[in-house]
């Protein structure tokens, strides 16, 4: 019997569920689903052994980033683990559902990406509420209000904001810089967005 070997690109991000099985080079991809259905955690090594490739190619196709397809194939098998309850061969085959949800993560990281987007473009030009105002009145206003809002945050979220913004580093940069999970530096920045959008609101400042 020969180890379980992860794809190349996603094996850092490899679910922790225990220890990795064996390769079950006689079980049918019918009883990998009902293993996994039923909570076989052998089942979920062997899962991710062959169809993990198909998800993270789909993932890397969809993004054009191998750090963004590796944080999805995670994702996906994390989610798919936690809903299996929910999950139904009869209705079809497990890799199929597996991509069902692929889909979607791929979706929502699209559309994180264009709301970070739509949130940095305002907070770095951002449109004159009249008018009336000059548009240099209104750069400095929409400047002098970040510089506010960044006081407000609390460590390490100032910090990474700045980063991120003031020195144009990458999430992956940022994290390699504070020693710090990527994750938690995506969650410090999105965060940190969406309480500047509000201020942003109450402040009248166009978005």
């Amino acid at each position: 019997m020969s180890v379980l070997t992860l794809p190349p690109a996603v094996r850092r991000t490899a679910p922790t569920f225990g220890t990795i099985g064996v390769v079950l080079t006689d079980v049918t991809d019918a009883q990998v689903a009902a293993g996994f259905r039923d909570g076989d955690e052998q089942a979920l090594n062997e899962a991710y052994r062959r169809w993990s490739g198909l998800v993270h190619a789909t993932a890397l196709r969809a993004t054009g980033n191998p750090e963004d397809a590796a944080d999805i194939t995670q994702t996906v098998f994390v989610n798919a683990w936690r809903g299996r309850g929910t999950y139904r061969p009869e209705a079809g085959s497990l890799p199929g559902w597996l991509m069902t949800i692929t889909r979607r993560r791929i979706a929502d990281h699209w559309e994180s990406r264009s709301r970070d987007a739509r949130t940095r473009a305002a907070v770095e030009a951002t449109e004159p509420v009249e008018e009336a105002v000059p548009p240099e009145v209104e750069r400095i206003a929409a400047q002098m209000l970040l510089a506010d809002e960044l006081d407000r945050l609390g460590e390490p979220a100032r910090r990474i904001v700045r980063m991120a913004f003031y020195e144009d580093l990458t999430h992956s940069q940022i994290a390699d810089r504070l020693q710090m999970p990527i994750g938690t530096v995506k969650s410090h920045i999105r965060r940190s967005l969406d309480r500047l959008r509000a201020r942003m609101v109450v402040e009248d400042v166009a978005l």
